[in-house]
C-alpha cells in the first residue's frame, strides 16, 4: 500500500480571484441570494391559516369585570402589574391611564408606584422610575448614560447657549412674544425660535391681542420630558436659584454652555427688577406711541371722509346749476 502525497508545485485549492474573495465565499455569496428569491417548488403553494381560530374575534375584557378581579389581586401583585405596564410604554403614563388598563382603584396605584419609586432609585439600580410630564416613566440611570450612549450609538443631546437662554425666558416667561424675547436677550431670536418648535421643545398658544397680533410661545409636553419635570411648577424658582449654596453655583458655572452667564444670567436678567422697569417704561412707550398714531390715522380718515363730502357736495351743486339745453 503505497501513500500519496500532494505535489508541493500543485497547490491544492483553486488560485482566488481577482478582488480577494475566495471561492468559496463566491458559492456562499450565490446561495444566500438564491435563498432570498426562496423555494421555487413552494411558489405556487398558498400558506396554510397558522393562527389559533378564534383569537381574531376575542373581545375585550368589560372594564366593570376587571376592576371587580382587580381588587383580589394582592399588593405584590398589583406592584408587578405597574411595571410592566411602565416597561412596556414608551411615554409616561399617568394613573388614570394605568387605571383604565388595569381596572386597579387610584388608591392602590398610588401605594404601588410610591414602593416601586423606592425601588428603581438613583446610584441603586440600572433603570429609574420618574415623575415626568404629569404621568410616571422607567428611564436609564444617568450614572449609566454614557453606557447607554454608547450601546445606542447616539450622542448626548446637548442645547447651546442661544437655545437654553430662548428657552429659559420662554419657560418662566410664558405665554411670551418673540419681541419680548429678543427685548431680554438684546439678539434676533427668529431662527432659535423655530428650531425650538421643530424639536417641538415650544409651541404657539396662540395670538396676543395687541397690534400686529404677535404669536405667543410657550413649553410643550416634550419639555417636561427632555427636562425630566413633573410640571411647570417643577422649575426652579428665582429664589431657588438665588439660594444656591456655594457649591452648586460652582457647579452651575463650570457647564460647557454657561459662557459669558450663560443661563445664570439669563434668569439673573429675568430676576433684575430694574430690567423689568426698563422694559415695562419701553412697553408703555410703545404702546403710546401707538395710540398716537392710531388717533393721527383716525385724524387723517376724518379730513379724507370730510374732503371726499366736500367734493360730493360741489358736485351735486355743480350739476343743479347747469341750464337744461333749449328745444327746437
Amino acid at each position: 500500500m503505497t501513500a500519496e502525497f500532494d505535489d508541493p508545485s500543485t497547490p491544492s485549492a483553486a488560485p482566488a480571484p481577482a478582488g480577494g474573495v475566495s471561492e468559496a465565499e463566491l458559492l456562499a455569496m450565490q446561495a444566500a441570494e438564491e435563498a432570498k428569491a426562496g423555494d421555487p417548488e413552494l411558489e405556487e403553494v398558498e400558506s396554510a391559516a397558522i393562527d389559533a381560530p378564534g383569537a381574531e374575534e376575542e373581545k375585550e375584557e368589560p372594564f366593570e369585570k376587571l376592576a371587580a378581579a382587580a381588587k383580589r389581586l394582592s399588593a405584590d401583585r398589583v406592584r408587578t402589574i405597574v411595571e410592566t405596564l411602565l416597561f412596556l410604554a414608551e411615554r409616561p403614563l399617568t394613573v388614570e391611564e394605568l387605571r383604565q388598563a388595569t381596572g386597579i382603584d387610584l388608591e392602590r396605584l398610588e401605594k404601588a408606584l410610591d414602593k416601586l419609586s423606592g425601588h428603581y432609585r438613583e446610584g441603586v439600580c440600572g433603570v429609574v422610575l420618574h415623575e415626568v410630564a404629569g404621568g410616571w416613566q422607567l428611564r436609564s440611570s444617568p450614572d449609566n448614560s454614557g453606557f447607554a450612549r454608547r450601546w445606542l450609538k447616539v450622542k448626548p443631546q446637548r442645547l447651546t447657549r442661544a437655545a437654553l437662554e430662548t428657552l429659559a425666558i420662554i419657560a418662566y416667561r410664558q405665554p411670551v412674544t418673540r419681541p419680548e424675547i429678543e427685548e431680554i436677550r438684546g439678539v434676533d431670536c427668529g431662527a432659535v425660535v423655530k428650531a425650538l418648535l421643530e424639536r417641538k421643545l415650544v409651541k404657539i398658544l396662540g395670538k396676543k391681542e395687541e397690534p400686529g397680533r404677535p404669536m405667543l410661545y410657550g413649553t410643550t409636553r416634550e419639555f417636561l420630558e427632555f427636562f425630566a419635570l413633573k410640571d411647570l411648577a417643577s422649575l426652579p424658582t428665582l429664589r431657588e436659584f438665588h439660594e444656591l449654596s456655594e457649591e452648586h453655583r460652582e457647579i452651575v458655572e463650570q457647564q460647557p454652555e454657561a459662557q459669558d452667564g450663560g443661563i445664570s444670567g439669563i434668569v439673573a436678567d429675568l430676576a433684575d427688577e430694574k430690567l423689568r422697569a426698563d422694559l415695562e417704561a419701553k412697553r408703555a412707550e410703545s404702546d403710546a406711541a401707538l395710540e398716537e398714531l392710531e388717533r393721527a390715522m383716525e385724524a387723517a380718515d376724518e379730513k379724507a371722509q370730510a374732503a371726499q363730502a366736500a367734493l360730493d357736495e360741489k358736485k351735486k351743486t355743480d350739476d343743479a346749476g347747469e341750464e337744461p339745453e333749449a328745444g327746437p
